[in-house]
């Protein structure tokens, strides 16, 4: 879907994928994987209709919202790039990683390029602090990155 829907459609979409989740116990997070999955973002229009359909406070929902790193409130790029920030990737250079990906994207951890191919996102920890520094690109996980890996996978993305 297209943000070029009205808020109407956007709402209504947003109250099937929700009456589509909140069967499940603690519907919440499901619900805005959901959501962002379709959108891209979680709208700060469908926070009502969340919690409309949850029978919360629109704060509980922003709060939630705000809390989890992994959720944006604004479009992402095309592609995400996520680069570990956990003490056991820093130990092993993720540092140094994320200071070459920064100069070779053009831009800081939560920007998207200008061209919207690339959102680069922190993340703290990916579970590969055996293969150390990891990143994940698009919900791959590379463990092990080096300079040399980064740069291809930097190269591919389509830009």
């Amino acid at each position: 879907m297209t943000m070029r829907n009205s808020a109407d459609e956007i709402a209504q979409r947003s109250r099937q994928i929700i009456r589509g989740q909140k069967h499940l116990e603690g519907p919440m997070l499901p619900i805005l994987h959901a959501l962002q999955a379709e959108f891209g973002y979680i709208p700060d229009i469908v926070k009502p209709v969340i919690a409309d359909e949850l029978n919360i406070s629109r704060a509980e929902v922003h709060g939630v919202i705000t809390f989890y790193p992994e959720f944006r409130d604004h479009p992402g790029g095309r592609h995400i790039l996520k680069i570990c920030r956990a003490e056991a990737c820093q130990s092993m250079g993720s540092d140094d990683l994320a200071d070459r990906v920064r100069q070779l994207l053009g831009i800081d951890f939560h920007q998207t390029t200008p061209d919207e191919a690339v959102t680069l996102e922190p993340v703290y920890c990916l579970g590969l602090c055996a293969c150390a520094p990891a990143a994940m690109l698009d919900g791959e996980v590379y463990g092990r990155v080096n300079e040399h890996c980064l740069s291809e996978i930097v190269g591919e993305l389509g830009r």
